[in-house]
């Protein structure tokens, strides 16, 4: 399986091909990602149903895990679960510890977890997967929905690199369906950082499924909460044909 290599890597200097040379972000990230195979460090901030189920198929899959909470203690049968490559603390740990950064927080929280935390992930890849739903989480719910879930959250959490990812699966499919037989099923992803969606796309691989790269993060609105693709199970071909996306716009 082909790990990432770390955020401080696709970002600096490097040696390629045994040459040194000054690579862009977005250069650095593609040879990382094609000759390293290093983990990647991942907070998660949020380690409930589902920012648990996938934090557990990263370790699974070879990357360190930090999974937090603001009672860590609450954590030690999740992180017994992941293994050594595991380990709890605060959602501050979290934020500071990661490459790449899961929030799987219910959506009314978002403004809190961007103001307290988004100082700490400024340049960081964040992954929202994060639903709003208006009877628990109250009229930001609806406007969110209404101008997109992607737009807001960026809005929330300024300086980071944020993508849409992981929100249109449930959590039993993450536990029970990674890497079956047959086809996978898809998980859509919208960002507008092309290094960032590169990563999460790989991070989507390492769970155990197909991304889908739908675009910007304008579009993640297609396949939010109520959308005809939200929780279905598709395969990333059914999941193409219902967003009307050619095969080559959303792979490799």
């Amino acid at each position: 399986m082909a790990h990432l290599d770390s955020r401080r890597r696709f970002l600096s200097l490097g040696l390629i091909g045994g040459s040194a040379c000054i690579l862009s972000p977005l250069l650095s990230l593609h040879a990382a990602m094609a000759q390293s195979s290093e983990p990647l460090r991942i907070g998660i901030i949020g380690s409930g149903r589902i920012g648990g189920s996938i934090g557990l198929r990263w370790a699974e899959a070879g990357h360190h895990v930090l999974f937090s909470s603001r009672n860590p203690d609450e954590l030690e049968e999740l992180v017994a679960q992941a293994g050594s490559n595991a380990r709890a603390g605060y959602p501050a740990d979290a934020a500071r510890f990661g490459d790449v950064i899961l929030v799987a927080v219910p959506y009314g929280a978002m403004p809190q977890v961007g103001r307290d935390f988004a100082p700490l992930m400024q340049d960081k890849i964040v992954i929202d997967c994060g639903n709003p739903r208006a009877d628990r989480d109250g009229p930001m719910a609806n406007e969110a929905i209404a101008r997109g879930t992607g737009v807001t959250s960026a809005e929330l959490f300024p300086g980071v690199r944020l993508v849409r990812a992981f929100n249109a699966i449930s959590f039993l499919m993450v536990q029970n369906e990674a890497n079956r037989e047959g086809e996978l099923i898809g998980v859509p992803i919208a960002g507008d950082d092309p290094a960032a969606v590169a990563v999460t796309r790989q991070l989507v691989r390492d769970a155990g499924f197909e991304p889908v790269v739908v675009g910007g993060l304008e579009r993640a609105r297609d396949f939010d909460r109520g959308t005809d693709v939200y929780v279905r199970g598709m395969t990333a071909t059914e999941l193409r044909r219902a967003l009307n996306l050619s095969p080559a716009a959303s792979q490799d």
